[in-house]
């Protein structure tokens, strides 16, 4: 694995960093006390490629390799300092537009994906209900046939995009005797007979992320938008999480980057007793610890991006990399506000937002505590 990045790689992450400083945070403030989806940045970032990054050019994609993706995605974290805008992004990327490539028929691919590359459609999945979070095959949501169509019948929650998504890939259960083997996913548009939207949720942090519940009521689906054969569902979200738990956090490493250069500018035009401040170990340290974290989060998600690329199984590293960089993102966050003191604070900067956004991290796509049930799982305990 050789992870130095070619100079056409660089500049291409260097475009996106001037692309989202410039394009991406005007009243970013403002739109995250109105809790407002920045639709406008939605389709900027489509124009400029980054909902297409992995997808093939016939669809309208840039058909780059994972490892590019991720480091773009890096610079998009670095520049644009929107997490919700960004989580939006990431949720439809990787648990919409790549279960479709990988698992729908060409008729659905041509229909779903040049539409969702281009950011005229919103797409998100939906698994987690109200009484199935981390446990999420004890799903109640069902889908029962009829004739050339199927009826969904169940409340999602916490869904990402949700409320001004076009299309959700919905799983449901399609036969509770087999267990795993009973799931089966759907591509459901918010126009079908039967779908509505509930409450959206107004959460800690990612404000200007969309995110809400689903009601499916007697909602008809056709077989057509069935994803893959019928109980291939488990198979499909599982894959997903596997890419979605490394790669979603390309990002984070971004807004990491981006606090450590703050961070260490500050440290530098900060004087307190005729010193930079910099220049004592309890804040020097901190900063030296901070890019020990991006370091190490660069390696494990450039690792996973590097197998995925290979076609090959990541279910451990992919749950190390959730687990490391998202309590990273939390821990650097800390240690950033507190390198700016009462500055830090302040709502003025960016950095009580990061922090609050940060914490996301460590819940969705799979929580702490099951990424290390995961580990331990795969470590034979």
């Amino acid at each position: 694995m050789d992870f130095s990045f070619t100079g056409q790689q660089m500049d291409f992450k260097r475009s996106i960093i001037e692309f989202a400083l410039r394009e991406l945070n005007e009243d970013a403030k403002e739109r995250e006390k109105k809790r407002e989806f920045f639709r406008e940045g939605w389709k900027k970032c489509a124009d400029f490629g980054i909902h297409g990054l992995t997808m093939p050019e016939t669809y309208g994609g840039l058909e780059s390799d994972l490892l590019t993706s991720v480091l773009a995605l890096e610079g998009l974290g670095y520049g644009c300092c929107d997490s919700g805008l960004l989580f939006s992004i990431n949720s439809q990327i990787w648990t919409c537009e790549y279960p479709i490539l990988k698992f729908a028929s060409d008729e659905q691919k041509k229909k779903y994906l040049p539409g969702l590359i281009k950011g005229e459609l919103v797409g998100g999945h939906a698994m987690t209900e109200p009484d199935s979070g981390s446990d999420a095959f004890s799903m109640r949501c069902t889908a029962v046939r009829n004739g050339d169509r199927y009826v969904l019948n169940g409340t999602k929650t916490f869904i990402t995009n949700a409320p001004i998504a076009d299309l959700l890939l919905v799983f449901a259960c399609t036969d509770r005797t087999k267990g795993f083997a009973g799931i089966s996913a759907f591509i459901v548009e918010k126009d079908f007979p039967g779908f509505s939207v509930g409450r959206a949720f107004d959460l800690m942090g990612l404000k200007t992320c969309p995110i809400g519940e689903v009601i499916l009521q007697d909602c008809e689906v056709p077989e057509a938008n069935r994803l893959g054969r019928e109980g291939a569902g488990s198979a499909i979200f599982n894959s997903e999480m596997e890419l979605e738990r490394c790669c979603l956090f390309a990002t984070h490493v971004g807004a990491m980057e981006k606090e450590l250069d703050e961070c260490i500018r500050y440290a530098k035009d900060r004087y307190q007793f005729n010193n930079p401040i910099g220049k004592y170990q309890s804040i020097s340290h901190k900063i030296a610890e901070m890019r020990v974290r991006i370091e190490l989060s660069k390696l494990i998600l450039y690792k996973v991006a590097w197998l995925k690329s290979q076609e090959k199984r990541a279910p451990l590293e992919s749950a190390i990399g959730k687990l490391y960089i998202s309590e990273s993102y939390v821990a650097n966050s800390l240690e950033a506000l507190q390198v700016h003191g009462a500055y830090g604070y302040s709502a003025e900067l960016d950095l009580e937002r990061n922090l609050r956004d940060s914490i996301a991290g460590k819940i969705y796509s799979g929580t702490s505590e099951i990424q290390r049930n995961i580990i331990a799982t795969l470590l034979g305990l």
